[in-house]
């Protein structure tokens, strides 16, 4: 089934959008996270597709070439969410299942947690809700210690680093050619801006959410080396709907591309309970 790249103009920026699937199929919009643009979900839309659902995977702020402003401040969690919302509206879409990975789950989960009556239901991969986050990073040694690369992002000379010998640290550390949009500066610099934007000052009020309403599902996997069990798990008491836990032994961050098919059942599966 045919995907359809389109530019989508929110506000002042213009988003890289790929959509595809049944044309009245119930939609899912998919959040990508850092480093990987939207296309870290290729093997999983398919098999979406395949289960009658449409999908709207865009480009996040900083990924793509007509949304990268210079400020950091523009990069803080509430222009993200804004963003997911312009593009369903953009796209004469109502409401949608959302899943997001690392830091498009944070995105989902704020775009759970403050527009639930846009959302069918949310799917939340390798990274739980943001108070469980706080939580974890203010009272769980282990997972500050997977944590501590944050810090050198936020440096200001990271993009330095990231892009040195032909960015061949930052194509190392995703399994597919997600990275793309990054090997431009101005693409790296978006990108980390998320970090700088939110992972500075009151780190918990920054990343503070309101607790969820809609039907969520938690994807965690096991050898997971940046995100613990404590942070995934623990985001069950902060769901007031039907909520699942499902993790996933022997798979590491990269749940998209190296469980496809484990995530589109995931997907697949909150969606029919809907």
């Amino acid at each position: 089934m045919n995907v359809d790249t389109q530019i989508v103009t929110v506000g002042d920026h213009e988003f890289t959008v790929r959509v595809g699937g049944p044309a009245t199929g119930p939609v899912v919009l998919l959040l990508h996270g850092f480093p990987s643009s939207g296309t870290c979900f290729d093997d999983v839309v398919p098999r979406l597709h395949d289960s009658g659902l449409r999908t709207v995977v865009p480009d996040q702020r900083g990924y793509s070439p007509g949304a990268r402003p210079a400020d950091v401040d523009a990069y803080r969690l509430p222009h993200l969410v804004d963003d997911a919302v312009g593009i369903l509206d953009a796209l004469g879409i109502s409401y949608a299942l959302v899943v997001g990975h690392d830091w498009g789950a944070l995105v989902a989960w704020h775009l759970a947690g403050r527009h639930p009556g846009r959302l069918t239901g949310l799917v939340a991969v390798s990274v739980g809700h943001p108070g469980a986050i706080s939580g974890a990073l203010a009272n769980d040694g282990d997972q500050r210690e997977r944590s501590s690369y944050i810090p050198k992002l936020i440096d200001p000379s990271a993009e330095d680093g990231l892009l040195a010998d032909d960015a061949a640290f930052l194509r190392s550390i995703v399994p597919d050619d997600s990275v793309a949009p990054l090997l431009e500066r101005s693409g790296l610099t978006g990108a980390i801006n998320w970090y700088r934007a939110n992972f500075t000052g009151d780190i918990k009020a920054n990343l503070a959410c309101p607790p969820i309403e809609v039907p969520t599902t938690v994807v965690w996997s096991d050898g997971d080396t940046a995100l613990g069990r404590g942070q995934a798990e623990g985001s069950g008491r902060m769901v007031y709907s039907d909520y699942r836990f499902c993790e996933l032994p022997g798979v590491d961050h990269w749940i998209p591309q190296n469980a496809p098919a484990a995530l589109a059942s995931e997907i697949a599966l909150r969606s029919a309970t809907f």
